[in-house]
């Protein structure tokens, strides 16, 4: 690996400027950001997404770590911008978040564990607001606050479902109530961390967090409880971007890690900024499929302040492809053309989903071994049917930036015509309204089910000033809301259960469907693998 001062070099940034975690990355400290016009203007933002994830995986990731190995390899300046890993799917059965293969951001292992830290100054802060809440209604210090109010859940990084459900304050140490846990990427700090343009704004955002409610339905804040303070030292360098690097050497930062299915599933919008100030071609990454991870990157990332992107790639997979045609896992690699072409219906809403915001794109055809001639064929023409400005095979996983150099051309020539960005509802329709458009054009449902009290709830945030973006939480599994619909189904309906306010991320959660925020492990967990050799380097890390 580069010396993380060289690495810094290529943004611009002295060696003066970062603060070294070790000789292989770095935190970059706000006030050392290049000025927007250092680089001649900014850079061209590409946003990665897919087509709807299976469980055989799409390697979106890998695609957008060997993209920016390719640019390099084509001679322009690149940067990489992703999130961070969460320690629960590391050690769990998803596995890490740094790539594959050839198309890995390095040091992969320091950054699928600790990194510098990030995920644990952000659940310290959660937690101690937790703490605080229930210390000020166990001393009654605000009135008609009392433990039944209480909203505020604890997180924790472990995929602990004995977790899930709690009941605190037993013995009267405390207000007695039931409460659970949820998953730390799924925390609304996780998310203000991600959205934040510095500290005066994640300060504002802090206070405004509702941990609970009064008799009289008002808002209780972080502020009232007097937490502020105390999490903004705790995250004063949660808040700065993280430096790594791809294995080839080029720039990758690596910041902020809420999930894409019960969070908004973007990096930091400091992390996008800092890039494209630096680079000419900044590539980054929404959570999940085109319906999930890329329609919130827009509506709540793009909405909130973050760089407008200039184009899309859609990621798929022959094998992905076939499961949407209807393959079962165990016969996705055995050759089946026509399974490709039914399935690319998946595909074609994808791609009408980049278009619906005003983005040009190019589909990237994640390649594996057993991929027929016949079968990629099916997958190019019909993405160019239905609109991609280019087709190209990715072949990073094996050959690193060498085979991605056809894919970053491609991108290259259709980002540098840019993108007339639209998003998909205005800030002052209502939440009813907003989640109505999302069911009909995002997902292609016949109407919304909205559940007990949940249009009650809608409008009682509006009358408390919350006009926010939505959070869908709903199955990344499939464009509807039940996971067992593969390709683009229709008939279906979506079962609003339940409507969360996130104040401090101005976002309106809505749950379609039993939602689970915090997983459970596995039969044969990850974490049966992961070690310490005898040498002291970690093994065992899935995706590394």
């Amino acid at each position: 690996m580069r010396p993380i001062a060289d690495v810094a070099s290529d943004l611009g940034i002295s060696a003066s400027d970062i603060e070294p975690y070790g000789r292989d990355k770095a935190k970059i400290p706000l006030d050392s950001f290049p000025s927007g016009d250092a680089n001649g203007g900014p850079g061209k933002l590409i946003v990665i997404t897919a087509i709807t994830p299976t469980p055989a995986g799409e390697g979106k990731s890998t695609v957008a770590v060997g993209l920016v190995q390719g640019l390099a390899k084509i001679g322009k300046r690149p940067a990489l911008t992703i999130r961070q890993p969460s320690l629960g799917p590391v050690f769990g059965q998803k596995g890490g978040g740094t790539g594959g293969g050839r198309a890995t951001v390095q040091p992969a292992e320091d950054i699928n564990l600790h990194l510098t830290g990030d995920f644990h100054a952000m659940m310290s802060a959660h937690n101690l607001l937790a703490a605080m809440t229930d210390n000020v209604v166990f001393r009654h210090q605000i009135d008609g606050f009392e433990p039944d109010g209480i909203t505020w859940r604890r997180v924790t990084d472990a995929e602990d479902r004995a977790l899930r459900n709690a009941t605190v304050g037993l013995n009267g140490d405390g207000p007695m109530r039931q409460t659970g846990y949820d998953i730390s990427a799924a925390s609304e700090i996780m998310a203000i961390l991600a959205l934040a343009d510095g500290y005066e704004d994640l300060r504002a955002r802090l206070g405004k967090i509702v941990v609970g409610w009064t008799r009289d339905r008002t808002p209780v804040s972080a502020e009232q409880i007097g937490a502020v303070g105390s999490m903004m030292a705790l995250l004063r360098d949660a808040i700065k971007p993280n430096l790594c690097q791809t294995l080839e050497g080029q720039p990758a930062l690596v910041h902020m890690g809420p999930f894409g299915n019960i969070a908004h599933g973007c990096s930091s919008i400091l992390a996008d900024r800092l890039a494209v100030a630096s680079a000419d071609y900044v590539v980054t990454e929404a959570g999940f499929g085109a319906d999930l991870g890329f329609e919130k990157f827009m509506d709540i990332k793009v909405r909130q302040g973050g760089p407008r992107p200039d184009a899309a790639v859609v990621v798929c997979t022959v094998r992905g492809l076939k499961y949407h045609g209807g393959v079962e896992l165990k016969d996705l690699s055995a050759p089946d053309a026509d399974a490709v072409k039914t399935g690319t219906d998946n595909l074609r809403n994808a791609l009408r989903i980049t278009s619906m915001f005003g983005l040009n794109a190019v589909v990237a055809i994640n390649r594996f071994p057993e991929d027929t001639p016949e079968e990629l064929k099916a997958v190019a023409a019909a993405a160019l049917d239905a609109g991609a400005d280019a087709v190209a095979e990715a072949n990073g996983f094996a050959e690193g930036g060498d085979g991605m150099t056809d894919l970053a051309a491609a991108v290259v020539e259709v980002a540098d015509r840019g993108s007339d960005v639209s998003l998909l509802y205005d800030d002052d329709d209502s939440t009813i309204d907003k989640v109505e458009t999302m069911a009909d054009r995002l997902y292609g449902a016949d109407r919304v089910l909205w559940g007990r009290m949940t249009r009650t709830t809608a409008r009682r945030f509006e009358a408390n000033g919350w006009k926010f973006p939505i959070c869908m939480a709903k199955t990344h599994l499939s464009v509807s809301a039940d996971s067992r619909l593969r390709n683009v189904p229709t008939g279906h309906v979506l079962p609003i259960q339940e409507l969360r306010i996130s104040a401090g991320a101005r976002q309106i959660v809505t749950l379609a469907g039993d939602i689970m925020t915090l997983p459970g492990l596995p039969p044969r967990p990850n974490a049966f693998d992961i070690d310490l050799d005898d040498d002291g380097q970690i093994i065992g890390v899935l995706g590394t």
